[in-house]
């Protein structure tokens, strides 16, 4: 689950903000698929996605490895609900160790998730671009600043307090939908707490006891709470932190609190 958050959440950042920014592309084409694929993706429900897209991703990967490897291949790919390529064009292959099948599955997963989660967070980040008064890009451009700079110097370095509080939302959202791994087939901690939990059978012979699923699960909910809470408090300092000299309503709280300490003084 960790590994995931950690790999998955700068990922998803980087495909929210590619999509954010082509959607203020001055080429038509490339605005118009930064503006499709977020609003196609964030319309579709998640569960179907994941159960599809992945499925999806790795039949096409292997469609185009049984092209190349295999072009020989007499019988057809699709018979009826199954698909069946070259033994050489499976992906991974069948000889391949179990850890590479584990790390296949996952790479599949943290795509998946970022694909999704990416266009949740474009919406985001384009949302707080259009935040930022529009006057500060103009006054950068009559200081002889070219788009390409005003949007590096002066737009994006005051976007993230816009966006912040729908990304904290967001990466909440991401914490809870890390137990769709469950569905993709990872050994995730939901996996392990269900089948640490469970009456042990021939797999675990050495730690015999009933079912305690129970117990594994309530602490596994002690455990998200916690994340949770731990999240909560640093995305606040976060966002004091981003809001110092902001024209915000956290910036000129800030403001107020330190005038009034000036006069106490």
């Amino acid at each position: 689950m960790l590994l995931l958050l950690a790999v998955t959440a700068p990922l998803s950042l980087a495909f929210g903000f590619a999509a954010a920014s082509g959607s203020r592309a001055r080429f038509a084409p490339l605005r118009w698929i930064a503006k499709s694929y977020m609003a196609i993706v964030r319309g579709v429900p998640d569960i179907a996605f994941f159960l599809f897209f992945v499925i999806a991703l790795d039949q096409g990967i292997e469609w185009l490895r049984h092209q190349v490897i295999c072009p020989d291949w007499g019988r057809p790919i699709r018979q009826g609900d199954d698909f069946i390529v070259c033994a050489a064009a499976k992906m991974p292959l069948n000889t391949a160790p179990e850890s590479v099948h584990q790390v296949y599955g996952f790479a599949l997963a943290v795509l998946t998730f970022a694909i999704v989660f990416g266009a949740f967070a474009g919406n985001v980040l384009a949302g707080a671009m259009r935040s930022v008064p529009h006057g500060q890009i103009e006054t950068a451009e009559a200081y002889g600043m070219t788009p390409r700079q005003s949007f590096w110097r002066i737009l994006v370095p005051q976007m993230w307090i816009y966006a912040l509080p729908g990304l904290s939302n967001l990466w909440m959202v991401l914490i809870k939908a890390t137990p769709l791994l469950f569905l993709l087939g990872v050994e995730d901690v939901v996996y392990w707490a269900r089948e640490l939990g469970g009456t042990k059978t021939a797999r675990f012979t050495d730690y015999p006891h009933g079912d305690w699923r129970i117990w594994y699960f309530a602490g596994l909910l002690v455990f998200y709470l916690a994340f949770t809470r731990l999240s909560e408090i640093v995305l606040a300092r976060v966002t004091r932190r981003l809001s110092h000299g902001q024209a915000t309503t956290g910036g000129e709280a800030q403001r107020k609190a330190a005038g009034r300490a000036r006069i106490q003084a």
